[in-house]
């Protein structure tokens, strides 16, 4: 894990390029605080920060080829190097250290563009063909590792972060306010923009080449669509419970790869769970595991983990956070996410990551499994909805229709209330009504009350995960649309999520149940072993029998609850009113003061669960004073 960061242009460079990469580098230090490397020729600076994992006392880089002509900067771990190194040197190429570093330069010499297919891992790196004046850049499969752009006149500059292309001084900060509808029911935006104008995500899967002055991007993986495989249809659940079993303990025993202490996040859940014991499995002595709560008990999964950890015989440890811990992390870990932080979790994710760096260097998760294995209940709530709405809508006379999902709907109370509002009673059997709007961060009914007319004039914040929705074959079946989806957009966030949070403390983690071959596995198999009326994860709790305690195969999902509605209905009120209603908040124009007034009223006294919308605000001017405005990290009220 480390941080990359450069840019290659058409014309010879300026005197000042090693200085600007320089500071692009060093902006990243807490990504590789290890070591420091740059590369610099006529036409392209290459940067590099290093969190050393593999080969520590070879493998710096930036690294070239034998003659010095190809040079790459890299970030993530290549897991079957070994395997490729043997067929590369077998072709005549020669190697001078043990990293998976230089197979990615002999690879591109062996198969251009094409490499990316040879490897397995996660990896963001940037390539520069000195002979050719080419510049290829590209991004792991599922998106694991994050990978950045931007153009600034005959340059195309890359990084690991935002703050990195930023620190260039070639790219001005300015709010891209058109992504504004998108991130707030979203969280995130799925395509490629993100919220600063002119700064691009590489998307997972796909690569860019930079040469003549042209940009060309294409994509050169995606998750299957072509529903479930005949073949796997023909086996009976037990021969492919027993191959996925295989598949995961493969994709952690490669997981395993280095030359450092490696542990595992563990949250008492099924996924951490599952691959805490299989890595017991593979390992010569205890787990090192590492979990977070907050002190509020409602929000604690420490029982359970503690449960895991004595099953395995891990060596457990754990840290307890409260409200103070959370609110004087949190504009500190803007500043590290570079955009407005989707989920609460991340602060304790933040936390969790500092414990584990006193002990080890590289950690394991669970993440992925519920997008993979349709684990959120939001899946089974939806095919319900769907279903029932479309014959909602043929039975019953749309006048009727109307009048229950204006007059009696919003009435219901409480829970009831909650599930009706999002069910085909008030919503159209629409996808973006049903799945999108339904569970979104902040609707878009409650957009048009919170944020200014402008922003909204015209805006479609559910098109580009309309897109994948959209991308069917044949064979594809309604859950297999939904998980795709989240795959192609929630799950992206969450990974950004993963690894800037470790990232802020300098500690690399790896996701076993992302590994592409399994992934490909998993999303040719029949829906029955993903989601069965309401079972979830069908396949994993199978495969996990005797591994892992029976009572967490069976326990219901908690999803790492955060107190923050609570919190800002009761003692940190003040401080998200003082944030949201701040002068600068209001000549900055994107909400409505009255609204957000009103909002924060009916949230403290319980009218209205209004956590989410005001998380969202809350970030979103947090991140607007550090980046925008130029006030680098702020304090909070």
């Amino acid at each position: 894990m480390c941080g990359i960061a450069g840019f290659a242009g058409t014309r010879p460079l300026a005197p000042d390029a090693e200085a600007r990469a320089t500071r692009m580098r060093d902006i990243l230090a807490h990504r590789g605080p290890d070591g420091a490397g740059l590369w610099t020729d006529d036409h392209a600076s290459l940067a590099h920060r290093r969190l050393s994992i593999v080969d520590l006392a070879g493998g710096h880089q930036p690294l070239a080829n034998e003659d010095g002509r190809i040079w790459v900067t890299y970030n993530g771990e290549i897991y079957n190097h070994r395997e490729v190194r043997a067929v590369l040197e077998a072709a005549g190429h020669r190697y001078r250290t043990r990293s998976d570093t230089e197979t990615i330069v002999h690879a591109y010499e062996q198969w251009g563009d094409d490499c990316v297919h040879r490897l397995r891992g996660m990896f963001a790196f940037a390539l520069w063909d000195g002979p050719k004046r080419r510049l290829l850049v590209a991004r792991d499969r599922l998106g694991i590792k994050p990978l950045y752009w931007a153009r600034a006149g005959d340059l195309l500059l890359f990084a690991s972060e935002i703050k990195s292309i930023l620190a260039s001084g070639l790219v001005p900060a300015a709010c891209n306010t058109r992504c504004l509808p998108e991130l707030l029911a979203t969280r995130s935006t799925s395509g490629s923009d993100t919220l600063f104008t002119g700064i691009y995500k590489l998307l997972p899967g796909h690569r860019l080449v930079f040469e003549n002055g042209s940009i060309r991007i294409e994509q050169y993986w995606d998750v299957p669509r072509d529903g479930a495989d005949p073949e796997l249809e023909r086996l009976d659940d037990r021969a492919l419970v027993e191959r996925f079993r295989a598949l995961l303990q493969e994709s952690v025993r490669l997981r395993l790869m280095a030359d450092v202490p490696l542990g595992m996040f563990l949250s008492g859940g099924i996924d951490s769970s599952a691959v805490a014991a299989l890595m017991a499995r593979e390992m010569d002595r205890p787990v090192q595991t590492f979990s977070v709560a907050f002190a509020e008990r409602d929000c604690s999964e420490l029982a359970y983990a503690r449960q895991v950890a004595r099953a395995i015989g891990a060596d457990a440890r754990e840290v307890v956070i409260d409200a103070r811990d959370f609110f004087d992390a949190l504009p500190r870990l803007v500043w590290h996410e570079d955009e407005p932080i989707a989920h609460p979790s991340s602060v304790p994710l933040h936390f969790v990551s500092a414990l584990a760096r006193q002990h080890v260097k590289v950690v394991l998760t669970g993440e992925g499994s519920d997008e993979l294995l349709a684990g959120y209940g939001k899946y089974w709530r939806a095919l319900v909805n769907w279903r029932a709405g479309r014959a909602w809508t043929s039975a019953v006379p749309a006048p009727l229709r109307s009048a229950l999902g204006a007059g009696l709907v919003p009435r219901l109370p409480g829970r009831l209330g909650t599930l009706a509002r999002r069910s085909f009673l008030a919503r159209p059997a629409r996808p973006a009504e049903m799945f999108l709007d339904a569970f979104a961060a902040m609707p878009l009914d409650q957009q048009r009350r919170l944020l200014h007319p402008s922003l909204l004039a015209g805006a479609a914040p559910y098109a580009p995960s309309l897109d994948y929705f959209a991308r069917v074959t044949g064979r594809s079946r309604l859950l297999d649309r939904l998980l795709y989806m989240d795959i192609k957009t929630y799950l992206v966030e969450l990974l950004m999520k993963q690894d800037q949070m470790s990232m802020s403390t300098s500690i690399e983690s790896r996701v076993p149940f992302l590994d592409h071959v399994l992934v490909e596995f998993v999303a040719r198999l029949p829906a029955r072993l993903k989601l069965r009326r309401l079972e979830t994860k069908r396949i994993l709790r199978k495969a996990m029998v005797g591994l892992v305690p029976s009572d967490i195969l069976t326990r219901r999902k908690m999803g790492f609850p955060v107190p923050f509605a609570a919190w800002v209905r009761g003692p940190w009120h003040e401080t998200a009113r003082a944030v949201l209603l701040d002068r600068r908040t209001r000549e900055r124009g994107l909400v409505d003061p009255a609204a957000v007034t009103g909002l924060l009223d009916a949230h403290r006294s319980g009218r209205v669960a209004g956590g989410d919308a005001i998380w969202a605000l809350v970030n979103l001017e947090l991140w607007h004073r550090t980046f925008i405005d130029g006030g680098g990290i702020q304090t909070l009220p």
